[in-house]
């Protein structure tokens, strides 16, 4: 089997995997870039994609270890029931491939925006298909597991010396990122504070019942380039 490589990088502002949205599309505000490798860095490659409004990323789980657990827990069901890796989207996988639809908002020389990603920054893409809503669409499907337990999410608080450090729409990304309780679901300590990376900035927040309070932003050094900053300051 030819070994397959990245055909592409993702730019993100989670410079970790703790607190990125564990589906595509939960959280739109949120943007990133598609930047193409030296050899796909051609107009050619990409002929045809601003027709399109959706993209599906084939990508790798560059932050995981690949597993041969046959089961996993998902978080919609508590962390504490087990299905089938291959009934869920555990990004614990055999393989570590990831499947994301994405919205796309703009397409350049070597560079694709889009939003609503659920990528980490760094990680590697390996194909990138057109989504094509007559063949992609499903409305009528069942969605198993995941409509047989109501997804709750958390009241955020975020307090005005750290909602000023972002653009509204920046500070809406983060919000609404927040709400989806970014925690593994076998913490449940109320006095337990969490950390989360968030472009250039540490939020640090805690979780009593269904409220998340952000205690504090503390600055860290960031990885983003300065085009990548007004990439996503929207």
């Amino acid at each position: 089997m030819k070994e397959i490589k990245p055909i592409a990088i993702f730019r993100s502002p989670f410079t970790s995997k703790f607190g990125v949205p564990r589906q595509s599309g939960l959280v739109e505000e949120l943007r990133g870039e598609i930047i193409l490798e030296p050899e796909y860095n051609n107009p050619d490659a990409i002929r045809g994609l601003e027709k399109f409004d959706y993209l599906w990323l084939i990508w790798g789980f560059s932050a995981n270890k690949d597993t041969r657990n046959l089961t996993v827990r998902p978080p919609r069901l508590g962390g504490n029931e087990r299905l089938g890796v291959f009934a869920t989207r555990s990004p614990f996988r055999p393989n570590g491939l990831g499947l994301s639809s994405v919205r796309i908002v703009s397409v350049g020389e070597g560079v694709i925006v889009v939003s609503g990603a659920d990528l980490m920054d760094g990680t590697p893409i390996y194909d990138i298909k057109p989504y094509i809503p007559y063949t992609d669409c499903h409305p009528e499907a069942n969605g198993g597991f995941t409509e047989e337990r109501e997804w709750r999410e958390l009241t955020v608080d975020i307090p005005e010396d750290v909602s000023k450090l972002f653009s509204k729409e920046q500070g809406s990304a983060l919000r609404n990122t927040l709400a989806l309780d970014p925690r593994p679901h076998y913490h449940t300590s109320e006095e337990r504070i969490y950390g989360m990376p968030f472009f250039d900035y540490d939020i640090r927040f805690q979780v009593k019942g269904n409220t998340l309070k952000v205690i504090e932003a503390k600055k860290i050094k960031t990885t983003l380039t300065t085009d990548l900053q007004e990439t996503f300051s929207f």
